[in-house]
């Protein structure tokens, strides 16, 4: 168990944070499991790394706007460096050429990371990889993949529920692989 102190009991709750809140007279103390205050903290600060390389990109910049304002939700710090961000955005077609780039930025992530592929390009090659010799027929195939987001371009909707159901699975301690196999079933 954990403890810090003061808080109010409806400050936490609003803001889903996990443990007990017990009322004292000089304010409230929560009790709680390191695990659990890691797993909230990790999961209300996902910071994204964009990879974006065609018309997906304009769909996930769309997020960021004001009409979508991931912010909301804690998204709100897109890094242009992977050794500060937590979950790399790939969005777009990847080439033979990009392949390596790719890889590089994911391993320079720190642990632990996550990776969505955002559309068909990023999923399968798309269109593309059946008229083309230079294009990859997926993003897993150079790194694990988390999360799928299907669409020629998907909605910033979808998107926005890939990284809040994202966010609920960190939130709950799942792993890596846990994610993975909930993404595919």
């Amino acid at each position: 168990m954990f403890c810090l102190q003061p808080i109010s009991s409806s400050a936490a709750k609003q803001a889903g944070f996990p443990g007990e809140v017990h009322e004292t007279p000089g304010g409230g103390v929560v009790l709680s499991k390191l695990d659990d205050l890691i797993n909230w903290a990790r999961s209300n600060s996902l910071w994204p790394l964009t990879f974006a390389t065609s018309c997906c990109g304009i769909e996930m910049m769309a997020v960021a706007s004001a009409k979508y304002d991931f912010s909301r939700f804690g998204f709100e710090v897109a890094r242009a460096s992977p050794r500060q961000a937590d979950v790399i955005i790939i969005a777009g077609t990847i080439v033979n050429k990009m392949a390596p780039v790719l890889k590089r930025l994911y391993d320079q992530m720190a642990d632990p990371k996550y990776v969505i592929a955002m559309g068909a390009c990023a999923i399968s090659g798309g269109p593309f990889f059946y008229n083309t010799y230079s294009v990859i027929k997926g993003a897993d195939h150079i790194i694990p993949v988390d999360v799928y987001i299907a669409g020629c371009p998907p909605r910033p909707e979808a998107l926005l529920h890939a990284l809040i159901t994202l966010q609920e699975k960190i939130k709950k301690g799942y792993t890596r692989e846990q994610i993975r196999q909930g993404s595919n079933s």
